[in-house]
């Protein structure tokens, strides 16, 4: 019949549509995304003309120790040939926004003209001669940096590496009080030399020998993945998701840790103590930020058990934090000592201690010697790192970029179930990924592995941390601008995105 006829015209002619619709959605569903437009550089990288990438490789494997393999970056490794400012090309040519700055180290960007004049000049007048002379650079130096400090922190020793710094803080702490045990933070990292080793409370840089005589770790204030926190609690334009009824001013979850610390002096260590050894905001460990207090609080503490605060600035100093120059400026506290390296010489290899005269002169019971420390490179290259930051507002630009960070970083926090946590100030920026906002539990290495390899392949370099390896670090050169910020932010949305649609 004719209505059976046109029945099944219509028939047809839905299944064609349903089919056009079912393509449609399948190839939308199977486009690639447009992938995030890396800010255009005017700089040419001089082309790789060395060796193949499997012959690199294969010296890696078996000339170095097997511990540069164990520590090499992502499963198919960058190849970096060349660096300049914020910027990094392998020897393919590609370009890749540097937001990890060798480990927190290049704080003026790769390079940077001016700092390499400078070296270059020096190179050509005097590479070393160690501090048994005098020459002008160490002196004129050590005036410079002392100056950046409060008083009475104007005596200075110079080292090769925070980890020697570190060391030697420990020792001139002892000297001086007269008393060994030492606390440090729970999930800190203060370097891998044997002393250094029992400073740094983190499972995977530990060694089964003795390296920790003396030295005991205490809860860490952390007021995101710890036992108490709140929406008020650290000093950082980003707060954390944890609610809290604390009234203005007043940090409850600071009291219970400072209680922590009090049950510690009653249980662990003796009646004094030589110091307290921290990290204004944790490195390794995540960009870690504390309750506000806590480090006024435990200076106090401390100096009533006779022991000194002792600041680890490797990775906070020089005005990374943005409002600061120190980061335990930002605590609103004065310590006894202060220990820096990694961005005091742009990379080049370079620490210090800084201290007061009294506790200096303590150190001068025996001799201590040091052959590279303070040599006249070193130092002409770090005083030319100062002047750069002064001169070019790096401190200003990481205060500015870096809030615009954190803010838009909060805002992917807000959208994503797995980002549990956007902390820290300035460039010194921790992004922690969990399984769910609610348990907190730390995003599995699997997963984190992924995301940090999409953003690699979309042109991203940056770091991770954490106790268990959950917290990528941003903490790029001090010279990047709002458009590195938005395509780095454009590179990790799609990095996520792209994980949770394969999850």
């Amino acid at each position: 019949p004719e209505h059976y006829w046109g029945r099944i015209h219509q028939f047809v002619l839905k299944t064609l549509v349903m089919h056009k619709v079912c393509s449609r959605l399948h190839a939308m569903k199977h486009t690639p995304p447009v992938l995030p437009q890396i800010p255009p550089f005017d700089f040419k990288p001089e082309p790789y003309q060395v060796r193949g990438l499997y012959r690199l490789l294969d010296i890696r494997k078996h000339n170095c120790n097997p511990m540069t393999m164990k520590v090499t970056y992502y499963k198919k490794p960058v190849f970096i040939n060349q660096g300049y400012m914020q910027w990094l090309w392998d020897v393919d040519g590609r370009r890749y926004l540097d937001l990890f700055a060798g480990i927190v180290t290049v704080s003026v960007g790769h390079c940077n003209p001016k700092v390499t004049e400078t070296a270059e000049k020096q190179l050509r007048r005097l590479w070393h001669t160690t501090a048994i002379y005098v020459n002008p650079q160490m002196q004129e130096y050590a005036e410079k940096l002392a100056s950046l400090l409060p008083d009475p922190l104007k005596v200075v020793y110079f080292t090769n590496s925070g980890s020697e710094a570190n060391d030697l803080a420990v020792l001139m702490a002892r000297l001086h009080t007269g008393n060994f045990d030492v606390i440090t933070l729970r999930g800190s990292y203060h370097g891998g030399s044997p002393q250094a080793m029992g400073l740094t409370s983190n499972t995977q840089y530990k060694y089964p020998v003795p390296s920790s005589m003396g030295c005991h770790n205490t809860m860490c204030p952390d007021v995101f993945r710890g036992l108490w926190g709140g929406s008020h609690c650290r000093d950082s334009p980003v707060q954390t998701i944890r609610e809290c009824s604390c009234s203005p001013g007043h940090c409850q979850a600071n009291d219970m840790y400072i209680r922590e610390l009090k049950e510690m002096f009653a249980t662990t260590v003796p009646s004094r103590i030589a110091a307290f050894f921290t990290e204004p905001i944790q490195g390794i460990g995540g960009a870690v930020q504390f309750s506000k207090n806590y480090l006024k609080d435990t200076y106090q503490l401390v100096r009533e058990k006779g022991g000194i605060c002792i600041a680890d600035e490797v990775q906070t100093g020089f005005g990374r934090t943005g409002s600061h120059f120190w980061g335990f400026q930002g605590h609103n506290v004065l310590p006894d000592m202060v220990t820096m390296a990694k961005g005091i010489a742009n990379g080049f290899p370079m620490g210090a201690v800084v201290t007061t005269a009294e506790i200096a002169r303590s150190f001068a019971k025996g001799v201590h010697f040091n052959t590279f420390g303070g040599n006249p490179l070193a130092c002409a290259v770090a005083s030319s790192v100062l002047d750069t930051i002064k001169e070019d507002k790096m401190q200003e630009n990481s205060a500015e970029v870096g809030t615009y960070l954190l803010t838009e970083l909060a805002k992917l926090r807000d959208k994503y179930e797995i980002i549990g946590d956007v902390r820290g100030k300035g460039l010194l920026i921790g992004v922690e990924m969990v399984k769910d906002k609610a348990s907190r539990d730390p995003l599995p290495s699997e997963a984190m592995a992924e995301i940090f390899e999409d953003t690699k392949d979309m042109g991203v370099l940056i770091g991770k941390g954490g106790l268990y390896g959950q917290t990528f670090r941003i903490k790029p050169p001090m010279c990047i601008t709002k458009d590195d910020a938005d395509f780095f932010l454009a590179v990790f949305n799609q990095a996520v995105h792209n994980y949770m649609e394969r999850r």
